[in-house]
């Protein structure tokens, strides 16, 4: 039957580092750090070294004191009467020494062989043919009737890359393995201990006897004892592929573990550790290589990516934005990750650029990003399903994603995305079947060729592409900072050049109040006093005072207007309806002989400085009187409605109107739609009600028809306690 998910659990969970017991082809002490002390000596000691503890301790005392005052891990020495090969190590805070029966090695031999290796490794041009010869030496060396490499996958699924076999083994050439084959804690003895040998899958295990006080031979540590007993499923395990002997070496490239190169024999099968060792020195002189062809791989990509790099910085320099410039590069952006498509979104833009999912799966994609805690600045996967499998996020093939997000401000992402690519995977017996038995899991018990098509994932990334999507997002951040860096030097500038101009203006209005004033008076006083003009002369003196009349007004507009940019506001609950009832009286007079219908609704109050805002409604009011004189019946409504953010104030007339096109100049300073002959007006009236608004926090905008009327609206923000 079928074991559960818990069974498997369960198996990963075991604590392979402590077993308590060693393999029988050795014999081991542990010692007091302190005073070489035996803790624990393996039960088979005397049988494998021909002297008891103490004896052998004696002869080799001076030597592992000597070592221990380098401070070193480990140490090795070879012994004589017998001969035996003693490995020491410490791991906390105790000592393990291990003792093997040493076999003559004629090392000569043995190092012309590892030279013409190495030699080998640097000539060879593929890195296939440089695996390969590493099985055939390691088998040649060992006699092992079998060696391959097993190169682990990023979920630690393993795949056989190379092999060398003398026919006694069914070969495992390009078959996979699931990762549960080798669970995460083996996995992981494997990074600290390069070197595991199993000379018999048979063997009974030898206990330790303890010597001090502490009985419990489970909390010794292992992890970096060549003789630990390993664990009675992988025995199993190894019996059912027929083999009763292995050996492994882990590849580590660039202190990761890459794979492993394993050994088997079909019969008990014992390595000498001089072997052993001249086996790592292969090993490792491949897994330099290794890493030699992939750093070289993804230098060389990188050299290629970078060129495509600054073609897109090219175009995001002739645009302002760089999410434009990035588009006018479709061809680029996808070949800097080799991808089939990209998107790049903000909150109020999409842009697609070749096979890209629909707009808004992937403002869900990222959203879900965000949730799942799956990102903040980058994300990459090869299977998004996987990732994020209670969302089907994507309804098409999509299954790649490199999602960088620029700006978590707007909320601006770069999203590549991969097609599905579908391969037949060949496995060495079914990865989906766990077998229970007796109440306990068992591993299967067939390897043979077992074929299954993987759907639902995409090429994965490469690294040298991942390191070019990041390096586009930090030229973006730096292009936008720097913009940023420009647009708030312009801004300060700005604001300084406002504050000049505010004080000029402020200045100016004010010295001229004065000589429009004294033309206005001396024009009346000289109309007065001088009884013989005549009737052109009095003209061209009215003409005179009307137009300082006139100068004068608009300097106190201006005056008004630069003001409003110095001057302090209160902040008093204001009420609406008094304010336009005021400005209706006070223009009563000019109304009087109109028909004017007015439909005035009941106004929300407000926030604010109350002299400022009846200017605003003096203004809109008179303006809508003002351009409807030529209706013979006026209508003029006042109303408001609230929203979300405050009050929306509204003034509404059926008088000249104006075109819409030129809506975007109504509220410049000097900005007149009508003729100063048809419409008297200083120009500064609508400026003034933007200027008085915006300092409350609101906003102004019209909508207009001609010859049909206009309507203007402001808004300000909601009363405090609202």
């Amino acid at each position: 039957m079928s074991g559960s998910r818990s069974d498997l659990d369960a198996c990963a969970r075991e604590p392979i580092h402590v077993p308590g017991a060693i393999q029988p082809h050795g014999s081991l002490l542990v010692l007091d750090p302190a005073d070489l002390a035996v803790l624990w000596v393996s039960a088979n000691f005397e049988g494998i070294t021909g002297r008891t503890p103490v004896e052998l301790l004696r002869s080799v005392e001076a030597a592992l004191r000597a070592w221990r005052a380098t401070g070193t891990h480990s140490y090795r020495a070879r012994l004589q009467n017998p001969d035996l090969d003693m490995a020491a190590h410490v791991h906390q805070g105790r000592i393990v020494v291990e003792f093997e029966r040493s076999t003559p090695v004629f090392h000569n031999a043995l190092l012309f062989r590892l030279t013409g290796f190495a030699q080998q490794m640097t000539a060879t041009e593929e890195l296939a043919d440089a695996l390969s010869a590493a099985t055939h030496l390691i088998a040649e060396l060992t006699g092992f009737d079998r060696a391959l490499v097993y190169r682990f996958d990023p979920e630690w699924n393993g795949h056989v890359v190379a092999e060398a076999g003398n026919g006694m083994l069914p070969s495992y050439l390009d078959l996979r393995f699931p990762a549960a084959d080798i669970p995460a804690q083996a996995r992981n003895l494997y990074s600290l201990n390069r070197i595991r040998l199993i000379p018999d899958a048979n063997y009974t295990p030898v206990s330790l006897t303890a010597i001090g006080e502490e009985q419990d031979a489970g909390s010794i540590d292992m992890t970096f004892t060549q003789l630990r007993s390993v664990s009675p499923i992988h025995l199993e395990y190894m019996r059912n592929m027929g083999t009763l002997s292995s050996m492994s070496i882990s590849v580590m490239v660039d202190g990761k573990l890459w794979g492993l190169l394993s050994c088997h024999s079909r019969n008990a099968h014992h390595v000498t550790s001089d072997i052993r060792e001249a086996c790592d020195f292969v090993v490792q002189s491949l897994a330099m290589r290794i890493s030699s062809d992939s750093r070289a791989e993804t230098a060389a990509l990188g050299i290629e990516l970078a060129r495509v790099h600054t073609r897109l910085l090219a175009e995001m320099a002739k645009t302002d934005k760089w999410d434009e410039g990035l588009a006018r590069a479709p061809a680029a952006l996808l070949e800097l990750t080799r991808a089939d498509g990209v998107a790049i979104l903000s909150q109020d833009s999409f842009l697609p650029v070749g096979q890209a999912p629909e707009e808004r799966q992937v403002r869900r994609l990222v959203g879900r990003l965000s949730q799942h805690g799956a990102a903040t600045d980058f994300y990459c996967t090869d299977s998004i399903a996987l990732e994020l499998p209670e969302d089907d996020v994507f309804t098409d093939a999509t299954c790649g994603v490199l999602a960088l997000r620029i700006s978590e401000v707007e909320d601006s992402w770069l999203v590549w995305f991969r097609q599905e690519v579908v391969k037949t995977v060949t496995w060495g017996g079914d990865p989906h079947k766990v077998v229970r038995e007796s109440g306990r899991i068992h591993p299967r018990k067939s390897f043979e060729a077992w074929r299954e098509m993987v759907r639902g994932r995409s090429a994965p990334w490469h690294p040298a592409e991942v390191a070019a999507a990041r390096d586009l997002r930090a030229s973006i951040v730096e292009i936008v900072l720097k913009k940023a860096e420009q647009m708030a030097r312009l801004a300060a500038d700005l604001q300084k050049s406002n504050r000049e101009l505010e004080a000029f203006s402020y200045s100016i209005s004010h010295d001229l109040r004065a000589p429009f004033r004294h033309i206005v008076g001396f024009s009346q006083l000289l109309t007065e006093r001088e009884k013989n003009l005549g009737e052109r002369s009095r003209h061209y003196l009215q003409m005179i005072s009307d137009s300082a009349l006139a100068a004068g007004e608009l300097v106190d507009d201006l005056l008004t207007f630069s003001h409003l940019g110095r001057a302090a506001l209160s902040a008093d609950k204001v009420d609406m309806n008094k304010l336009v009832d005021e400005v209706r009286r006070g223009l009563a007079e000019e109304a009087a002989s109109r028909s004017i219908v007015w439909q005035v609704d009941d106004l929300p109050p407000a926030t604010g400085d109350a002299t400022l805002l009846r200017q605003v409604w003096y203004n809109l009011i008179d303006n809508a009187v003002k351009y409807t004189r030529l209706r013979e019946e006026a209508h003029i409504e006042i109303s408001a409605d609230r929203t979300d953010d405050g009050v929306l104030y509204r003034i509404a007339d059926n008088g000249v109107g104006f075109d819409m096109a030129y809506r975007s100049k109504l509220f410049g300073v000097f900005q007149r739609l009508q003729r100063s002959e048809d419409f008297e007006g200083t120009g500064i009236g609508l400026a003034l009600i933007k200027r008085i608004v915006e300092r409350h926090g609101g906003s102004v905008d019209a909508m207009g028809t001609i010859d049909e009327g206009a309507c203007f609206t402001f808004s300000l923000p909601a009363l405090p306690e609202e």
